[in-house]
């Protein structure tokens, strides 16, 4: 698959690492990273979360595009979705490389 297709800008690589920039997030992402399906009540055990409140950073992490649901019987399913996560990779690739250029830009005219 062409870079273009997984690229990020920056207005949508921000909800991202909005979402991304809370540890109750990251830990429902790291639950979620086995890549099999998960309800909320599975995602609530060991956690000391509410269902609520792992419904709420769900909310949040779709919204971004991180996770998607889907409907089983009465309860929702959530699994990430790593296009989302591969684009935003491939964003800070991109950011990291021009900081990179940048910083040897510099160095490069202080050191003349």
């Amino acid at each position: 698959m062409s870079n273009h297709r997984h690229k990020l800008s920056a207005a949508a690589a921000a909800p991202v690492f909005a979402a991304l920039g809370d540890v109750t997030r990251l830990l429902l992402l790291s639950l979620l990273s086995s890549g099999r399906a998960q309800s909320i009540t599975q995602l609530t055990k060991g956690t000391g979360l509410t269902r609520q409140g792992v419904s709420k950073h769900l909310i949040i992490l779709q919204e971004a595009k991180v996770v998607a649901s889907q409907r089983a019987g009465r309860e929702s399913q959530f699994t990430i979705r790593p296009d989302t996560i591969v684009s935003a990779g491939r964003y800070l690739e991109t950011a990291s490389q021009q900081w990179d250029d940048a910083i040897a830009r510099l160095k490069s005219i202080i050191e003349e």
